[in-house]
């Protein structure tokens, strides 16, 4: 069920070929492709963000960017986490799973039906398009999983905390489901009967994850390397470079997971970009092509468009050594794979965390839990090179075709 009018906008220049089904001329000339996506098994597919296309820079760089170039702008996924993060404002969305609806100024209003009792309010930045659809997606999400009247509560940037707490308890809000760093800030001046889940962030502070759960947007490294033995089965060393103040908790997770699946991870600490700079040289000089890969994260330190990533892609080409990302900019650049936030599902398992509470009282255990509802993008032509068969690989919703 969309929540706000589509808006015209620039459709992506480049064609998805595998794991997509054509959407309607007159859909296209309307809505981005990304801003289409349902579900899991959706007919059509999550793309991406619209970011001005840099293909020109990066051919002058290296041949694995070798993707056509356009003056449009282009979707580019990878800036909607960090736009989330640095949004000041914020719109309120109580789902009441049962009782009136409860207006105010200023609000729109969607509703729907559970035999469930106990309010549920979503808290999420207020944003213009393209980014808006992202957050109607989730919000779908979590409507098809929570079947509840939905009303939607606009707040500025200057929001009331004792206001809103006050609309909250008069609807018997027992969840909060807070959506982005404002959600985040939100969130630490409720009430504190009313329990919070956290998604739309790539990360945050102890202070912050220390009572409530927290749903990053950065992908699960067990999902990562899964899809990387997958299309690379010979790998057995992966490393990467990583800012222990943003990814120390991920870092854990990927040891973990690498353990799991029989691979040895190298992770690198780095705090500042001269010694990421250093750390990939290092990395870059040792690797072996035939049984090693790089892994790049979410990471603003350590993975830095204007200068780690044209090292990294250049010198990966020139070795044949294979390189996966969190981040689905990448892709298009000539990283050979990402993953990314499939939106209705990430609606989907917030709403189902709010909803356990509502029927047992518990809470999800607080902390930083990567994205497992997710997408795949591949790059054919990296892929060639290193000469894999993506005849065979089904599971990648999004490619950048070889040009």
């Amino acid at each position: 069920m969309a929540i706000f009018t589509r808006l015209p906008c620039i459709m992506p220049a480049y064609p998805i070929r595998v794991g997509a089904v054509l959407l309607a001329a007159s859909w296209l000339v309307t809505t981005p492709v990304w801003a289409n996506q349902t579900d899991s098994d959706a007919r059509y597919r999550d793309t991406l963000l619209l970011q001005q296309d840099r293909a020109g820079v990066m051919r002058a760089l290296t041949p694995s960017a070798l993707l056509p170039s356009s003056p449009r702008l282009q979707a580019d996924y990878t800036e909607l986490p960090r736009t989330i993060d640095a949004l000041p404002d914020m719109v309120v969305f109580p789902i009441l799973l049962a009782g009136p609806i409860v207006a105010t100024s200023n609000l729109s209003v969607k509703t729907a039906l559970t035999p469930e009792t106990g309010h549920i309010s979503v808290i999420y930045p207020d944003i213009g398009e393209p980014y808006r659809s992202v957050f109607s997606q989730i919000i779908n999400g979590i409507e098809d999983r929570a079947r509840g009247r939905v009303s939607n509560f606009a707040v500025g940037q200057n929001v009331d905390i004792a206001e809103l707490n006050n609309s909250l308890r008069r609807q018997d809000t027992r969840v909060v489901i807070a959506l982005g760093r404002q959600g985040v800030k939100v969130a630490a001046g409720l009430d504190s009967n009313i329990r919070v889940v956290i998604g739309g962030v790539l990360t945050a502070s102890e202070n912050e994850i220390r009572d409530h759960p927290v749903n990053s947007l950065s992908p699960d490294p067990a999902l990562l390397f899964s899809r990387l033995k997958t299309m690379k089965p010979g790998v057995r060393r992966v490393f990467t470079v990583y800012d222990p103040r943003q990814n120390a908790w991920m870092i854990r997770l990927a040891k973990e997971a690498a353990r799991a699946q029989g691979l040895e991870l190298v992770a690198r600490e780095a705090q500042d970009l001269r010694s990421a700079m250093l750390a990939y040289q290092e990395i870059l000089a040792a690797t072996d092509s035939t049984q090693d890969a790089l892994w790049l994260p979410q990471d603003s330190t350590t993975v830095e468009d204007g200068s780690v990533l044209p090292l990294v892609l250049q010198e990966s080409w020139t070795h044949n050594l294979t390189v996966f990302s969190s981040s689905f900019a990448h892709v298009k650049r000539g990283v050979l794979f990402s993953l990314y936030p499939n939106n209705v599902g990430l609606g989907r398992h917030l709403a189902g965390s709010a909803l356990g509470f509502l029927s047992s009282g518990t809470n999800e255990p607080s902390g930083m839990l990567p994205l497992r509802d997710v997408l795949m993008a591949i790059n054919l032509r990296t892929a060639r090179h290193l000469e894999i068969n993506t005849s065979r690989q089904q599971s990648f919703d999004m490619a950048f075709p070889e040009q």
